[in-house]
């Protein structure tokens, strides 16, 4: 399974995509998360759906300074199978 994630709010500057990472490899999700250029962060999170779901459920907390406004959350085509979990710049 493949969700497609933007998330809103203090979220860049505040090590959200690292906090993200880090959570995703201690759950097994692979996948990516970067910055988008309007303030968001967005991610693509593949594994199974449990796992999925906490990711997203400790991405709505996020880091120490971070204030997490909306996440929105979509199915993604698994046309494509992610190694790792990795930092996009």
């Amino acid at each position: 399974m493949k969700k497609h994630i933007f998330i809103t709010g203090r979220v860049q500057g505040v090590g959200f995509r690292h906090f993200t990472r880090k959570n995703a490899e201690a759950l097994g999700v692979t996948g990516w998360v970067k910055n988008l250029s309007d303030g968001r962060v967005e991610a693509v999170f593949q594994g199974d759906e449990e796992q999925i779901e906490e990711l997203v459920e400790r991405c709505k907390k996020g880091p120490v300074a971070s204030y997490v406004q909306s996440i929105e959350v979509s199915k993604e085509s698994d046309d494509e199978d992610f190694e790792d979990f990795s930092v996009e710049l």
